[in-house]
Parts: C-alpha cells; sequence; structure tokens
C-alpha cells in the first residue's frame, strides 16, 4: 500500500484541489492505539491497488501523536468531528464519507469513493 504521508497543514489544501480530479481518502491514525493499530492493519490487508487505481483513490495517512494540527485542519475544513481512528473521503473538496473505529471498512470506501 502506498500511503502519501501528510506532515505539514498546507498540504490539506493540496489534496482538497486534487480532489476534483481525484477521491482523497485521508486515514488518520494514533500509534498509541491499539484499536488504530487493528484498523489500519485490516486496511491495509484488505487494500488491492487495483482496485484504488480504478477507483482514482489518493490514500493520505496522518500520524495524529507527531501531527495533531493537521487533523484539526481536517475537522476544521470538511466539517467533520475528529475520531480516531477515522477515514474521511473528500471529492470535489467536500467530504461524502467518514468512518472511525470498527465502522472503518474497505468494502464500503470502495462503495463510497
Amino acid at each position: 500500500m502506498k500511503w502519501k504521508e501528510l506532515i505539514h497543514e498546507n498540504e490539506i489544501e493540496e489534496m482538497k484541489q486534487i480532489s476534483f480530479q481525484k477521491t482523497i481518502l485521508f486515514f488518520k491514525h494514533s500509534t498509541r492505539c491499539s484499536i488504530s493499530a487493528m484498523a489500519l492493519s485490516r486496511l491495509e490487508r484488505s487494500w488491492k491497488e487495483e482496485e484504488i487505481n480504478t477507483k482514482n483513490i489518493v490514500p493520505c495517512y496522518i500520524d495524529l501523536i507527531q501531527y495533531r494540527s493537521i487533523s484539526n485542519q481536517i475537522e476544521e475544513d470538511f466539517n467533520v468531528e475528529h475520531q480516531s481512528p477515522q477515514v474521511i473521503l473528500v471529492k470535489d473538496g467536500k467530504c461524502i464519507y467518514h468512518a472511525s473505529h470498527g465502522d472503518i471498512n474497505y468494502s464500503k470506501i470502495l462503495d463510497q469513493a
């Protein structure tokens, strides 16, 4: 799986602009949380690059411990209350789907993208 790791707040605006051509998937991950680690592992095990490419999804990873300000910016820009772990799909500059904890599901992400 090829994550684009976000480390600067200005990358959120870049991803927002890209969302007008592709679907952006933000994955907010707490490296100190076993539930977050489980959700990440489950998502990565299900991941099929050819399906993601067909759906034109750009997967972005946010380490909440190191870069909480990026998560805060996502919450503000897309009006989605912060959760951890959490996935947020963005298309045409707007959140089109979000899920957290045990609701993070690869098939649902594909269906929504």
